[in-house]
């Protein structure tokens, strides 16, 4: 199997988004200068507008990046012989893991700094990520078919759940008011989080 090697202007652009990784996150996105961008990434900064315009255009290609890895990471599939709880409660940790992520706390927290008081690119970008259709969702319109769950809107079911798994594991860690949990904490919340999803949700016995 072969693999397709990166052409020097790709790996130019790689390095400049790492660099901004880390001097956005350091410095903040106003503070943060294409001299430095270029500096850090080792380029010259005639590269760095070649392959973006703005600072913005950088922070959206970060948002997007990370958002996108969001829908895609979780790979968990409905599973016939496993009980509910077990499966539901493996596939929101997962989710967990991934937003409670140094990473995604930190890019996430600087973006809502920048895209404050302007917010409608990032509300475009965060609407298109969220019509693709990731693990949850799979499997909430999975055990429908199996006659597990009655739900009469899957989409509100799965704005339910999110909501359950960010409460305590996202957003006070964006707003500083909370450390970052511990994986007994989160395997703790997702178990909660599961069992309070098919305590509405699930097939009761006829």
């Amino acid at each position: 199997m072969t693999t397709e090697k990166m052409t020097l202007s790709q790996k130019k652009r790689i390095a400049i988004i790492e660099a901004a990784k880390i001097t956005f996150t350091e410095f903040g996105v106003a503070a943060t200068s294409m001299d430095k961008l270029a500096e850090v990434a080792k380029v010259s900064k005639r590269t760095v507008y070649n392959h973006f315009e703005t600072k913005e255009a950088i922070v959206m290609t970060l948002m997007a990046d990370l958002w996108e890895r969001s829908i895609n990471h979780n790979v968990a599939k409905y599973q016939l012989d496993v009980p509910l709880h077990q499966q539901l409660t493996d596939l929101v940790l997962t989710e967990i893991n991934f937003i409670n992520s140094n990473e995604y706390i930190e890019l996430t927290r600087m973006a809502m700094g920048h895209f404050f008081y302007c917010p409608q690119e990032m509300n475009q970008e965060l609407m298109r990520v969220k019509n693709q259709e990731g693990a949850t969702l799979r499997w909430i319109r999975a055990a429908m078919a199996d006659g597990k769950l009655e739900i009469k809107d899957e989409n509100v079911a799965l704005m339910q759940i999110h909501s359950l798994i960010k409460g305590p594991c996202f957003w006070p860690q964006v707003l500083q008011f909370s450390k970052q949990l511990t994986e007994a904490e989160l395997q703790e919340i997702a178990s909660e989080v599961a069992l309070m999803f098919l305590c509405r949700y699930e097939t009761k016995p006829s």
